[in-house]
Formats: structure tokens, C-alpha cells, sequence
């Protein structure tokens, strides 16, 4: 066992455990997040998708002790019911949900994708959604909730 200090959703937190420990176990267990769920544990389905420093990364199969100096950012991260993020926002207004089991992979995705590329094609939302997957069938809803967002956000590029 080993102690790692974590910054997760700007609050540093110290764990104790075997570095090989995947972050998702962490993040559950230590630290009662409930955003990153487990979905396949193979890096596949994208349910336990947080974003460390800006990029979509699934939890599943990241080491805590690969993590140092990492800003990691759950769902939980964004807002709250009370206060959403203008994405999760977008995704309530588009009721662009179901079952909510893959929203968490959708929606820290969805955050990577804008965060990085602005102003994103409706080519590159497709390409990024391939990535996480949802069997509740509100895949149109999911890009018209991104598309939203997207167009809401005052940092976009004007192309």
C-alpha cells in the first residue's frame, strides 16, 4: 500500500492504496463518488469515463499510481442538481436520457470533445460519441444535447 494525494473536482484528497489500484475503486469506494460507474472494466463501454487533465480517460483501467500531478475531473465535478453545468443542462432540456447508466461516459466525453476542439463538426461529435456506449436508443437526443452546448458556449470559436 502507498499514500497518493489525488486533486479530484478541485479537492485534494489522500488514499491509501496499492498503486496498482484502478482509479474507478477509488473513486467509488474511498472517496463515495457515484458519477464514474462500472461498466465492462475493459475500457470498452465508457460508463466509468472522468476526465484527467482535459482528456476523456477511463477509470477502469487507469492506475492510481499513474496519477500524479492529475486534475481529475468526475461528473459530480460539473455541477449539481441544484446548479448543472450548461452541458448537463442541455442534456436535461434535450431529455437526452434514459436509463442514465452511460450519461456519466457521455457527458465527461461530450466535456473532453469541447473542451479541446471548440466549435466541433458534426463529425467529430459522432466520432467522439462512437466511443461510449448507450443501448437506451437516445443517440440523436445525446448529439442534439451536445449540439446545444456547443452552440450555448460563450468560449466557442465562430467559424
Amino acid at each position: 500500500m502507498s499514500v497518493f494525494t489525488l486533486k479530484v473536482n478541485g479537492v485534494m484528497h489522500s488514499v491509501d492504496v496499492d498503486p496498482t489500484t484502478p482509479l474507478l475503486y477509488v473513486l467509488s469506494d474511498d472517496l463515495a463518488l457515484r458519477g464514474p460507474k462500472f461498466g465492462c472494466g475493459l475500457s470498452q463501454c465508457g460508463a466509468c469515463t472522468v476526465n484527467i487533465n482535459g482528456r476523456a480517460v477511463r477509470s477502469c483501467v487507469t492506475a492510481v499510481g499513474t496519477l500524479d500531478d492529475s486534475e481529475i475531473t468526475t461528473l459530480e465535478g460539473l455541477g449539481s442538481p441544484e446548479a448543472p453545468h450548461p452541458l448537463q443542462k442541455a442534456f436535461i432540456d434535450e431529455q437526452a436520457m434514459q436509463c442514465g447508466f452511460c450519461i456519466n461516459g457521455v457527458i465527461m466525453t461530450a466535456k473532453a470533445l469541447v473542451d479541446r476542439t471548440p466549435n466541433p463538426t458534426d463529425a467529430q461529435i459522432r466520432q467522439a460519441m462512437a466511443t461510449v456506449l448507450c443501448r437506451c436508443a437516445v443517440h440523436q437526443r445525446i448529439f442534439q444535447a451536445i449540439r446545444r452546448y456547443v452552440q450555448s458556449n460563450p468560449t466557442r470559436r465562430t467559424a
